[in-house]
Protein backbone atom coordinates (compact mmCIF):
# COMPACT_ATOMS: atom_id res chain seq x y z
CA UNK A 1 0.00 0.00 0.00
CA UNK A 2 1.23 3.46 -0.43
CA UNK A 3 2.57 5.65 2.11
CA UNK A 4 -0.08 8.54 3.57
CA UNK A 5 1.32 12.01 2.79
CA UNK A 6 1.25 14.49 5.51
CA UNK A 7 1.41 17.70 5.60
CA UNK A 8 2.98 19.43 9.32
CA UNK A 9 2.64 23.33 9.66
CA UNK A 10 4.77 24.85 12.08
CA UNK A 11 6.72 21.43 12.18
CA UNK A 12 10.22 22.66 13.25
CA UNK A 13 9.14 22.61 17.23
CA UNK A 14 6.84 21.87 19.49
CA UNK A 15 3.57 19.67 19.05
CA UNK A 16 4.36 19.97 15.59
CA UNK A 17 7.90 17.85 15.61
CA UNK A 18 6.47 15.56 18.23
CA UNK A 19 3.77 14.68 15.42
CA UNK A 20 6.02 14.58 12.66
CA UNK A 21 8.03 12.05 14.42
CA UNK A 22 5.14 9.89 15.42
CA UNK A 23 3.58 9.68 12.08
CA UNK A 24 7.12 8.74 10.51
CA UNK A 25 6.98 5.95 13.18
CA UNK A 26 3.60 4.97 11.93
CA UNK A 27 4.52 4.89 8.15
CA UNK A 28 3.66 8.31 7.03
CA UNK A 29 5.94 10.33 4.30
CA UNK A 30 6.10 13.96 5.95
CA UNK A 31 5.91 17.28 4.17
CA UNK A 32 7.55 19.65 7.16
CA UNK A 33 6.54 23.49 6.83
CA UNK A 34 8.31 25.96 8.88
CA UNK A 35 8.62 30.24 8.85
CA UNK A 36 12.47 30.50 10.02
CA UNK A 37 14.24 27.98 11.65
CA UNK A 38 15.11 26.12 8.56
CA UNK A 39 17.74 24.53 10.81
CA UNK A 40 15.55 22.89 13.27
CA UNK A 41 13.30 21.58 10.30
CA UNK A 42 16.15 19.84 8.43
CA UNK A 43 17.48 18.52 11.63
CA UNK A 44 13.87 16.97 11.96
CA UNK A 45 13.79 15.90 8.15
CA UNK A 46 17.13 13.94 8.84
CA UNK A 47 15.74 11.73 12.08
CA UNK A 48 12.30 10.75 10.02
CA UNK A 49 14.91 9.88 7.00
CA UNK A 50 16.19 7.65 9.62
CA UNK A 51 12.93 5.91 10.72
CA UNK A 52 12.56 5.03 7.11
CA UNK A 53 9.89 8.27 6.15
CA UNK A 54 10.54 10.59 3.30
CA UNK A 55 10.77 14.34 4.18
CA UNK A 56 10.50 17.29 2.95
CA UNK A 57 10.98 20.72 4.23
CA UNK A 58 9.22 23.64 2.57
CA UNK A 59 10.05 27.20 3.92
CA UNK A 60 6.29 29.18 4.06
CA UNK A 61 4.29 31.81 5.79
CA UNK A 62 0.74 30.16 5.86
CA UNK A 63 -0.87 33.58 6.12
CA UNK A 64 0.00 34.50 2.69
CA UNK A 65 -1.66 32.67 -0.27
CA UNK A 66 1.10 32.72 -2.96
CA UNK A 67 3.44 31.15 -0.38
CA UNK A 68 0.63 28.17 0.42
CA UNK A 69 0.54 27.92 -3.33
CA UNK A 70 4.16 27.34 -3.74
CA UNK A 71 3.93 25.38 -0.51
CA UNK A 72 1.27 22.88 -1.85
CA UNK A 73 3.11 22.77 -5.09
CA UNK A 74 6.25 21.49 -3.78
CA UNK A 75 4.55 18.87 -2.06
CA UNK A 76 2.89 17.41 -5.21
CA UNK A 77 6.14 17.66 -7.28
CA UNK A 78 8.51 15.97 -4.38
CA UNK A 79 6.25 13.66 -2.72
CA UNK A 80 3.07 13.32 -4.42
CA UNK A 81 -0.57 13.38 -3.64
CA UNK A 82 -1.44 14.50 -0.19
CA UNK A 83 -3.32 12.69 2.37
CA UNK A 84 -3.26 14.28 5.65
CA UNK A 85 -3.25 18.08 6.96
CA UNK A 86 -1.89 19.12 10.21
CA UNK A 87 -3.14 22.64 10.89
CA UNK A 88 -0.51 22.98 13.40
CA UNK A 89 0.93 26.73 12.45
CA UNK A 90 0.25 29.40 14.95
CA UNK A 91 1.36 32.39 16.83
CA UNK A 92 0.75 34.16 19.79
CA UNK A 93 2.02 37.49 21.45
CA UNK A 94 3.29 39.07 24.95
CA UNK A 95 0.77 38.99 27.19
CA UNK A 96 -1.87 42.56 26.83
CA UNK A 97 -5.26 43.53 27.80
CA UNK A 98 -7.63 44.06 25.02
CA UNK A 99 -7.16 47.69 25.15
CA UNK A 100 -3.81 47.75 25.12
CA UNK A 101 -3.74 45.55 21.59
CA UNK A 102 -1.91 47.17 18.56
CA UNK A 103 -4.20 46.51 15.63
CA UNK A 104 -1.02 45.23 13.90
CA UNK A 105 -0.39 42.53 16.35
CA UNK A 106 -4.14 41.21 16.42
CA UNK A 107 -4.18 41.40 12.28
CA UNK A 108 -1.28 39.11 13.16
CA UNK A 109 -2.33 36.51 15.21
CA UNK A 110 -5.42 36.27 12.90
CA UNK A 111 -3.58 36.46 9.59
CA UNK A 112 -1.60 33.15 10.75
CA UNK A 113 -3.70 31.63 12.93
CA UNK A 114 -7.23 31.71 11.06
CA UNK A 115 -6.05 32.91 7.63
CA UNK A 116 -3.11 29.98 7.66
CA UNK A 117 -5.66 27.08 8.60
CA UNK A 118 -8.28 28.24 5.40
CA UNK A 119 -5.51 28.81 3.11
CA UNK A 120 -3.57 25.58 3.82
CA UNK A 121 -7.04 23.25 4.20
CA UNK A 122 -8.00 25.16 0.64
CA UNK A 123 -5.53 23.84 -1.33
CA UNK A 124 -5.49 20.74 0.35
CA UNK A 125 -9.45 19.92 0.08
CA UNK A 126 -8.87 20.45 -4.14
CA UNK A 127 -5.97 17.50 -3.70
CA UNK A 128 -7.84 15.17 -1.32
CA UNK A 129 -11.56 15.57 -2.53
CA UNK A 130 -13.10 12.03 -4.41
CA UNK A 131 -15.36 15.46 -6.03
CA UNK A 132 -11.76 16.66 -7.43
CA UNK A 133 -10.07 13.66 -8.52
CA UNK A 134 -8.31 12.68 -4.84
CA UNK A 135 -8.41 9.47 -3.20
CA UNK A 136 -10.19 11.20 0.41
CA UNK A 137 -7.98 12.22 3.35
CA UNK A 138 -8.13 13.40 7.09
CA UNK A 139 -7.48 17.32 8.12
CA UNK A 140 -6.75 17.91 11.66
CA UNK A 141 -6.55 21.46 12.85
CA UNK A 142 -4.67 22.44 16.19
CA UNK A 143 -7.06 24.84 18.26
CA UNK A 144 -6.18 25.51 21.87
CA UNK A 145 -8.44 24.98 25.22
CA UNK A 146 -7.96 28.94 25.25
CA UNK A 147 -10.90 29.37 22.39
CA UNK A 148 -13.01 28.19 25.41
CA UNK A 149 -11.46 29.68 28.17
CA UNK A 150 -10.95 33.45 26.51
CA UNK A 151 -7.28 34.05 28.36
CA UNK A 152 -8.57 37.65 29.46
CA UNK A 153 -5.42 39.54 30.43
CA UNK A 154 -2.95 37.51 28.28
CA UNK A 155 -3.91 36.82 24.84
CA UNK A 156 -7.70 37.46 24.06
CA UNK A 157 -6.75 37.87 20.56
CA UNK A 158 -5.23 34.84 20.30
CA UNK A 159 -8.29 32.86 22.40
CA UNK A 160 -10.15 34.31 19.47
CA UNK A 161 -8.33 33.22 16.88
CA UNK A 162 -9.18 29.54 17.81
CA UNK A 163 -12.23 29.92 18.46
CA UNK A 164 -12.55 30.54 15.18
CA UNK A 165 -10.79 27.46 14.55
CA UNK A 166 -13.22 25.47 16.29
CA UNK A 167 -15.80 26.83 13.85
CA UNK A 168 -14.23 26.38 11.07
CA UNK A 169 -13.38 23.08 11.93
CA UNK A 170 -17.27 21.85 12.43
CA UNK A 171 -18.28 24.05 9.32
CA UNK A 172 -15.55 22.27 6.79
CA UNK A 173 -16.14 18.89 8.65
CA UNK A 174 -19.65 19.21 7.31
CA UNK A 175 -18.91 20.33 3.85
CA UNK A 176 -16.69 17.93 2.32
CA UNK A 177 -16.93 14.50 4.36
CA UNK A 178 -19.41 13.70 1.14
CA UNK A 179 -15.85 13.97 -0.62
CA UNK A 180 -14.28 11.23 1.35
CA UNK A 181 -12.21 13.86 3.68
CA UNK A 182 -12.91 13.94 7.32
CA UNK A 183 -11.79 17.14 9.43
CA UNK A 184 -11.58 17.34 13.25
CA UNK A 185 -9.89 18.95 15.73
CA UNK A 186 -7.89 19.12 19.26
CA UNK A 187 -7.44 21.53 21.86
CA UNK A 188 -4.18 21.29 23.31
CA UNK A 189 -4.26 22.96 26.88
CA UNK A 190 -0.41 23.99 28.68
CA UNK A 191 1.66 21.86 26.71
CA UNK A 192 5.49 22.00 26.90
CA UNK A 193 6.30 24.34 24.21
CA UNK A 194 8.51 27.34 24.12
CA UNK A 195 5.01 29.42 23.03
CA UNK A 196 3.93 30.24 26.57
CA UNK A 197 7.07 32.60 26.74
CA UNK A 198 6.15 34.09 24.01
CA UNK A 199 2.70 34.57 25.17
CA UNK A 200 3.94 35.93 28.41
CA UNK A 201 2.54 32.83 30.41
CA UNK A 202 6.31 32.01 31.72
CA UNK A 203 7.46 31.58 35.39
CA UNK A 204 4.46 32.95 38.04
CA UNK A 205 1.92 33.43 35.53
CA UNK A 206 2.41 30.04 34.06
CA UNK A 207 3.01 28.58 38.14
CA UNK A 208 -0.82 30.14 38.55
CA UNK A 209 -2.25 28.53 35.54
CA UNK A 210 -0.77 25.14 36.09
CA UNK A 211 -2.94 24.95 39.43
CA UNK A 212 -5.94 25.03 38.13
CA UNK A 213 -5.21 21.76 35.50
CA UNK A 214 -7.27 19.14 37.25
CA UNK A 215 -4.64 16.91 36.10
CA UNK A 216 -1.56 18.64 38.13
CA UNK A 217 0.84 18.69 35.63
CA UNK A 218 1.68 20.43 32.84
CA UNK A 219 1.26 18.22 29.24
CA UNK A 220 4.06 17.13 26.97
CA UNK A 221 3.91 17.54 22.94
CA UNK A 222 4.31 14.08 22.47
CA UNK A 223 0.61 13.47 24.60
CA UNK A 224 -0.85 16.00 21.74
CA UNK A 225 0.75 13.90 19.18
CA UNK A 226 -1.24 10.87 19.95
CA UNK A 227 -4.46 12.22 19.58
CA UNK A 228 -3.82 14.26 16.24
CA UNK A 229 -2.21 10.66 15.10
CA UNK A 230 -4.95 9.01 16.36
CA UNK A 231 -7.39 11.90 14.39
CA UNK A 232 -5.80 11.14 11.30
CA UNK A 233 -6.18 6.65 11.13
CA UNK A 234 -8.55 4.96 10.00
CA UNK A 235 -8.80 3.83 13.97
CA UNK A 236 -11.08 7.30 13.65
CA UNK A 237 -12.93 6.93 10.58
CA UNK A 238 -16.49 7.50 12.06
CA UNK A 239 -14.95 10.98 13.93
CA UNK A 240 -16.06 14.16 12.05
CA UNK A 241 -16.32 17.45 12.76
CA UNK A 242 -14.80 16.57 16.36
CA UNK A 243 -12.70 18.56 18.62
CA UNK A 244 -10.72 16.70 21.34
CA UNK A 245 -9.28 18.56 24.55
CA UNK A 246 -5.57 17.54 25.05
CA UNK A 247 -5.75 19.58 28.34
CA UNK A 248 -5.64 17.98 31.55
CA UNK A 249 -8.92 18.31 32.17
CA UNK A 250 -8.58 21.86 32.61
Amino acid sequence: MARPITLITGASRGIGAATARLLARQGHDLALNYRHDGAAAEVLAEELRSLGARALCVAADVGEPAQVEVLFARIDAELGRLSGLVNNAGVVAPAAPVAEMAPERIERVLRINVLGSFLCAQQAVRRMSRARGGAGGAIVNVSSRAAQLGAPGVYVDYAASKGAIDSFTLGLAKEVIGEGIRVNGVRPGIIATDIHASGGMAGAPLAAALAAVPSGRIGKPEEVAEAIAWLLSPAASYTVGAMLDVAGGR
